[in-house]
């Protein structure tokens, strides 16, 4: 597992995340979890400066995305 990054806003229905590492960034599609390892939702975009992208991840249907702001993100390893 490797973190994302940090839920910083919400636009459009998506979370968007402020990676920590543009190293690093994960593939569009990938699982994001939260910190107890709950499914979030995926990747569906990876924009902005290539040394800390923002990432846009759609969220599962059970995911309310005012909950989610300020949440460390993570990848699920497949």
């Amino acid at each position: 597992m490797r973190r994302l990054g940090t839920v910083t806003r919400t636009a459009q229905g998506l979370a968007i995340v402020r990676s920590d590492d543009g190293d690093d960034t994960p593939d569009i599609g990938a699982t994001a979890v939260d910190e107890s390892l709950s499914g979030v939702g995926r990747v569906v975009d990876v924009f902005g400066p290539v040394d800390r992208p923002y990432l846009a991840v759609s969220p599962d249907d059970h995911v309310r995305l005012p909950d989610i702001l300020g949440e460390k993100l993570y990848a699920r390893s497949r």
